[in-house]
């Protein structure tokens, strides 16, 4: 197994990756703002579930086999763009919703209670965005065997480790931003002006992503 020394250091790398701006964090940041800490919270675990799946990926062999077929890497590329273009749309067509006590600040009628998100659903979305992904498995492919030492041992069960030190990470860092993330869009919740506004940029975002993800291409 690793060093502790190399441990602590990789957990320290991963905390700082998990904040550095990217598709991830930036989807939990627009779920939570629409739906909510808690929502944000289980988009969170469906991520993490994501990565303990590209880690036995990795572990197993499996990612590099994907990553050098033209055929797999652009089918995973785009089932993960068509799905966020799904979720633009959604979030575009997405009725704002206010309290009761709120209603005044729309000519329209709106519906006194805001939908709520099943868990599953949740996690499921955040699942799905993460494993359909290609840049995670290769950044996964390229990163996790650079801690891993064959004079330790097998390296299948050291990326293992590793990977369940970024999966927690990951939960620490992505945590924080559905709480706070959720928290401040509670407040733009009690208008349904913000809360269309919050939608569109939401919409554009998923949009952005899948873009970006289409454009992406193999290193191999």
């Amino acid at each position: 197994m690793p060093s502790h020394d190399t441990l602590i250091a990789f957990f320290g790398v991963a905390i700082v990756l998990g904040l550095t701006p990217g598709p991830d964090n930036l989807f939990v940041l627009m779920q939570s703002a629409q739906h909510g800490w808690r929502t944000g919270l289980q988009v969170v675990i469906g991520l993490c579930l994501g990565i303990t799946v590209h880690t036995c990926a990795v572990a197993l062999g499996l990612a590099a086999i994907i990553v050098a077929s033209p055929t797999a890497f652009t089918a995973l590329k785009w089932v993960g763009a068509l799905y966020l273009l799904w979720l633009a749309w959604g979030a575009w067509r997405s009725p704002a919703n206010v309290a009761p006590g709120n209603a005044h600040e729309t000519s329209t009628p709106l519906p006194q209670n805001k939908p709520r998100q099943h868990p599953l659903a949740m996690i499921g979305r955040g699942f799905v965005m993460n494993l359909s992904n290609p840049k995670v498995l290769m950044f996964f492919l390229a990163f996790l065997p650079q801690f891993a030492n064959p004079a330790l041992g097998p390296v299948a069960p050291q990326i293992g480790l590793l990977g369940l030190l970024f999966t927690l990470a990951t939960l620490l860092v992505f945590g924080t931003i559905a709480c706070c993330s959720g928290f401040f869009g509670s407040l733009l919740q009690k208008s349904a002006t913000a809360q269309r506004i919050l939608n569109r940029i939401a919409s554009v975002v998923f949009a952005g992503l899948a873009i970006r993800l289409l454009t992406m291409q193999r290193l191999v």
